[in-house]
This record gives structure tokens, C-alpha cells and sequence, in this order.
């Protein structure tokens, strides 16, 4: 299996002359790097401009490896091939390297680039991107590859430290600038505007006297307004180094370059929105950074939010009166961790009453609703307190639990909002404190538990009686000023109280079922199954010459074959299904076949466009078609 890696844009505030003058001190060797032993050039290239410089070098490494491997192999060092291409006048840095050693066992190859910032001349922008891929290594295969990805991810983490290293030597040797290529003719007259530059330039880091007793540094002095520099975007909207830090956290190497690639695949298959990047991370984290898992899980909970309009729940919908006044739950301030806080008063509610008058899909609708919140308000808390949150904290308290919540049809409910949430809303509840928990809890628990992920189950904290009071409790989470008064805080929470839901409010099944229909059919979107030989067909009546044509939709599995054929002849509506008829699936599912198979095409019908493949996980939104 190829291994790949994918770096986020880093940028160095630094321009692009400066750096290459710190990068080149890299070479022959460089004692930051223990495993480089040394370099030699083998070719090099200048134009006569001097703009253009190409310069090829063979490292050699010491690979940290055992004495046993190294002995099997026949090798102390391994050796690689390095190809620089500067261009000073685009002021761009290509770099290239491939393995020299077992080439014909182990195919490695990496790429490089030094930019300038799109938006700030000045600026450097880094990336870099890697494969490997090992054929055979002596039985050794697997063991190669962790070393080899142990090395390169060590080598990554340093790189920017490197270039910082040389940046301050330069400093202290006082090359502060370093001036940008020029054609030969105009190198004379620009001499002298160069002279000024670098002494403007020297003189911008000089910090007076003054300035130092005053417990001012330059940064300061540069910045006098006090207000912090703002993250500035990237080309092509790439993942900034240190945009991924201050808003998704502290990634490894690994798993900044799983983000990326994922990232990158969305904004390639999916035309239109792609979720955001703490959500991409979320799924990830749920997978455990394995990329085809998480996009398999996510493609899903895209078409799924697609289909439900999810993504504007928020806005089009409003909480029946019932649930506002009976849910007894409420968001409630933030934990310590600036996690925001949602409180749940589970056994003050009339789970029973709440289903009989509202039915299983308004709540779950409700539940979703919530989650959009939290989703919401993680991202003002992040900016709020200067770091990523990503998850919330749920507070239950169960007071009042008793076997009326254990009634079977909203215990049904409960488990098909866990098994929704599950899906869609992975790695969201950073910690859950329950408590309060009476003696027919673990009834519950063992009800539930069996649903719920291992990774979620690890963030439960339960508590019995009074025990939340003590070490180890509420106050290790949640500052006193905040906890809610019916907790024996001081602090008024207003979550509703819940009760009773009035029998008056009840509704007769199939109210609740026409009801529960409406909610999820409130979609422009329908779900079909295709099969091969099986197509599934719309037919789209012309009224209108000048009518235009769109489409989109989402490839949930496998790959399909999108066309539209133009017939001037109207064809039958299908028969009803008779095995559907008897509960029989058909090979086709819920598709429709409308073309009669005796018609021939180019004669019955006309092909409009040419056939559009689609691959698994698309979403496929393209541009209108006139109609003919």
C-alpha cells in the first residue's frame, strides 16, 4: 500500500531571498539533522541571467535502524537523490528527491516548494508532499515502513525549526536582507535603491535604547496598536500551519496531512459546500485517522444532512410549543474548559408524554437541533477563548428517574437518537456528567450502552446520590459560580422544569405517523437504488422552449453512469410493482425504468450530452442544460 503525506501551507514571515539564504546553509550537512551525514553536487545549472539556478546533490543518511536490518540489507547508509531548481525571478524554489538505495524495493519520492505569500510579497509560503511505497524488503516490509514514516514525520517537525535556526544566525552575522534578483542591465541603476532597502531594513530591527528600558521589544515597536496580526489565507484555500493550530489544535504530521487529503478530495468531488474543517477532523478522530473509513462515514452523513436539510434546521424550523415547554433542557454557560454547557434534567421529563403528543421523528428533529447549537456555539467559544473547542459537555442529571422512563416506545426512541447523533455528529460530546443517578439506572444503562461508541463511552462520568459534591466531582469541571441552583449552586439555570405533558395533548397514531411522514419529506431530495441493467429514470415533461434543465445529486456507493436522453415521444408510466405488491424486493429497488425496452437510440430517443461518470462519494451539482 502507498503510503502519502500531504503538509499544510506553512508560512514564514520572512521574504523569499532571506529564506533561501537560511536554506542553503542546510548544505553539505547539517548538524540539526543528525541523520544527514553530508552531501555532494553532482550537477549544476545557471543561466547567464542568474535567474535560473539548478543544482542536483546526492545525501547521504544515517537511518536510525536496527544493526540486524541494516546487516540483512548489506548497508549503513542510504542515499538520495536531491534536484533544486531556484527561479529568482518568479521567486519560486521547486525541490525533488527520490531514494538512490533499493530503488527497485522501495520507491520514495517527495516535493518541495518555497513560494512567495499570495498576499503579502514578503511573506514565504512552504509546502510539501511525499510517497512511499514499498514493493519488498526482504520479509522486512512492514518494519521499513514504520521506520521510514517514524523518520520523515521526526524530519518534518524540525524542518521549520531549521530555517528558523539559520534565520537567527544570519541575524546575528547582520544580514537582515537580502536583496531580489535583477536583470543585468538594470543591476547597476538598482545598486543604490538596494543600499537604501538593506539599511531601511537594518534599521527596522534595531530597537532603541530607550524602547529596551521600557520593557518594549521590536514586535511592539512594530505593532504599536496593539492588536494582533490577522491570519492571513493561502492559495487556493490550502490549510495554513498556523491556522490549523490556533482552530483545530495540535496536529501530528500524520494527522495534518490526513486533513489535507481528505480535505482536498472533498473540494474535489463535492461541487458544492463541503463541511468545515473542525467537522472534517471530527470524522477523522471518530476513524482514527484512517482516510477511507472517514470518508465513507462522512459521504453518508453529507448526503444524509443533504437529504434532510440539515444545514438549515436552525432557520426553517421551530420547536412545537409542547417541546419548549416540557423539554426540560437548556444550554447553560460554558465547563472549564470553555466547552460549551448543555444541562438535561432527564428525570424530570415526561419522556412517555412527550412521544405520545409529539412522536419519535419531532424529537429526534428537536435533538438535531441542539446539535446544530452546539455545533454553533463551539465555534464562538473558540474564538472567544483563543483556542480550538470542538465538542461540548452534557450535564444529566437524573433525579426522578424512574420506571415510567423505561417505557418501552421511548426507550425506541432513545436508541434511534443515539444511533442518528452516532453517525452524524462524531467525536462532538467532549464529557458527560451524570448525576444523580438512582438504582434503576444501570436498568437503563444496559439498555443503552450497547449503542453507544467505545470512544464516547469513555467520556461518562457517573455519579450516585450526593457523590458529585465531593473530590472528584462538579467542581473539577464546572467553576462553582455556574453550577445550576437545583445542584446547590447559586446560579439560576433556566431550563425548563419539564412535568407532566398534559393527556389532552396526546395525538392517535396516525396523527403521529402523517406527522412523522411530513417532517422527513419536507425534501426536494429522493433516494434511489441503481443496479446494473436496472437504471433508475425521471421523466421531465418540456413545456417551455426556453426551460432549463439542473441537477444534483449524491453518489452514495459505487460508481454510476448519469445521461439524458431528449424523446419527442412520451413513454408509459410504469405498471405498479407487482412483486413489491406481495413484499417482494425487486432487483431494482425504488428505482423507475420509464424507457421501453423495445426503443432504439437515435431513433425513439437522442442522446443530449455524453454519458457523465460519477465515482462513489461525489456530489454531482452541474451546470444547467437548455432544453432542446
Amino acid at each position: 500500500m502507498v503510503q502519502k503525506y500531504q503538509s499544510p501551507v506553512r508560512v514564514y514571515k520572512h521574504p523569499f531571498e532571506l529564506i533561501m539564504a537560511a536554506y542553503e546553509r542546510r548544505f553539505p550537512t547539517c548538524p540539526l539533522i543528525p541523520m544527514f551525514v553530508d552531501s555532494d553536487t553532482v550537477n549544476e545549472f545557471k543561466s547567464e541571467d542568474g535567474a535560473i539556478h539548478v543544482i542536483e546533490r546526492r545525501c547521504k543518511l544515517d537511518i536510525d535502524a536496527p544493526r540486524l536490518l541494516k546487516k540483512i540489507a548489506g548497508v549503513d547508509y542510504v542515499y538520495f537523490v536531491q534536484k533544486n531548481s531556484l527561479n529568482s525571478r518568479e521567486r519560486t524554489l521547486h525541490i525533488e528527491a527520490h531514494n538512490e538505495t533499493f530503488s527497485n524495493r522501495v520507491i520514495i519520492n517527495e516535493h518541495c516548494c518555497y513560494t512567495v505569500h499570495p498576499e503579502n510579497e514578503d511573506w514565504t509560503c512552504f509546502e510539501q508532499s511525499a510517497s512511499l511505497d514499498i514493493k519488498s524488503f526482504f520479509g522486512f516490509e512492514s518494519t521499513v515502513e514504520k521506520i521510514a514514516m517514524k523518520q520523515y514525520t521526526s524530519n518534518i517537525k524540525k524542518g521549520k525549526e531549521i530555517i528558523e535556526y539559520y534565520l537567527r544566525q544570519l541575524e546575528e552575522e547582520g544580514i537582515t536582507f537580502v536583496p531580489r534578483w535583477t536583470p543585468p542591465s538594470l543591476a547597476a541603476s538598482s545598486e543604490t535603491s538596494a543600499s537604501c532597502r538593506k539599511q531601511a531594513a537594518s534599521l527596522a530591527v534595531v530597537v532603541p535604547d530607550a524602547a529596551q528600558k521600557e520593557g518594549l521589544s521590536s514586535e511592539a515597536l512594530s505593532n504599536p496598536s496593539g492588536v494582533p496580526e490577522p491570519v492571513v489565507g493561502t492559495p487556493d484555500d490550502k490549510l495554513d500551519a498556523d491556522y490549523i493550530k490556533r482552530y483545530l489544535g495540535d496536529l501530528t504530521p500524520l494527522q495534518e496531512s490526513c486533513l489535507i487529503r481528505l480535505r482536498q478530495w472533498l473540494q474535489e468531488t463535492h461541487k458544492g459546500k463541503i463541511p468545515k474543517d473542525e467537522h472534517i477532523l471530527r470524522f477523522l478522530r471518530a476513524r482514527d485517522f484512517n482516510i477511507d473509513k472517514a470518508r465513507e462515514v462522512m459521504c453518508q452523513s453529507l448526503t444524509w444532512r443533504k437529504q434532510h436539510q440539515v444545514d438549515y434546521i436552525l432557520d426553517t424550523w421551530n420547536p412545537p410549543q409542547v417541546l419548549q415547554d416540557y423539554y426540560a433542557g437548556g444550554w447553560h454557560h460554558h465547563d472549564k474548559d470553555g466547552r460549551p454547557l448543555y444541562v438535561l434534567r432527564l428525570g424530570q421529563m415526561d419522556t412517555k408524554g412527550l412521544v405520545r403528543a409529539l412522536g419519535e421523528e419531532a424529537l429526534l428533529r428537536y435533538v438535531l437541533s441542539i446539535n446544530e447549537e452546539g455545533l454553533r456555539r463551539c465555534e464562538e467559544n473558540t474564538k472567544v477563548f483563543g483556542r480550538p473547542i470542538s465538542s461540548w459537555t452534557c450535564l444529566v442529571d437524573l433525579e426522578g428517574l424512574n420506571m415510567r422512563h423505561l417505557w418501552r416506545p421511548g426507550v425506541k426512541a432513545l436508541l434511534r437518537i443515539i444511533e442518528v447523533v452516532e453517525a452524524n455528529y462524531p467525536e462532538t460530546l467532549g464529557r458527560l456528567l451524570i448525576l444523580r443517578a438512582p438504582r434503576v439506572f444501570p436498568v437503563l444503562w444496559t439498555l443503552v450502552s450497547p449503542f453507544i461508541d467505545d470512544n464516547t463511552r469513555r467520556k461518562f462520568l457517573i455519579y450516585a446520590g450526593n457523590d458529585y459534591q465531593g473530590p472528584g466531582g462538579l467542581l473539577d469541571y464546572i467553576d462553582k459560580e455556574i453550577i445550576p441552583d437545583f445542584l446547590g449552586g447559586e446560579c439560576m439555570c433556566e431550563v425548563p422544569e419539564g412535568g407532566l405533558v398534559p393527556k389532552s395533548l396526546y395525538r392517535t397514531a396516525e396523527e403521529l405517523e402523517n406527522e412523522d411522514l411530513k417532517l422527513w419529506t419536507e425534501t426536494i431530495y429522493q433516494s434511489a437504488s441503481v443496479f446494473k441493467g436496472a437504471p433508475h429514470e425521471i421523466l421531465i415533461q418540456i413545456v417551455d422552449a426556453s426551460s432549463v434543465i439542473t441537477w444534483d445529486f449524491d453518489v452514495c456507493k459505487g460508481d454510476i453512469v448519469f445521461n439524458i436522453y431528449h424523446s419527442k415521444r412520451s413513454p408509459q408510466l410504469p405498471k405498479k410493482d407487482s412483486l413489491g405488491a406481495h413484499s417482494i424486493t425487486s432487483p431494482g429497488g425504488n428505482n423507475v425504468q420509464l424507457i421501453d425496452r423495445v426503443w432504439q437510440l437515435g431513433r425513439d430517443y437522442s442522446m443530449v450530452e455524453s454519458p457523465l461518470i460519477c465515482k462513489e462519494g461525489e456530489s454531482v451539482q452541474v451546470k444547467p442544460c437548455r432544453s432542446l
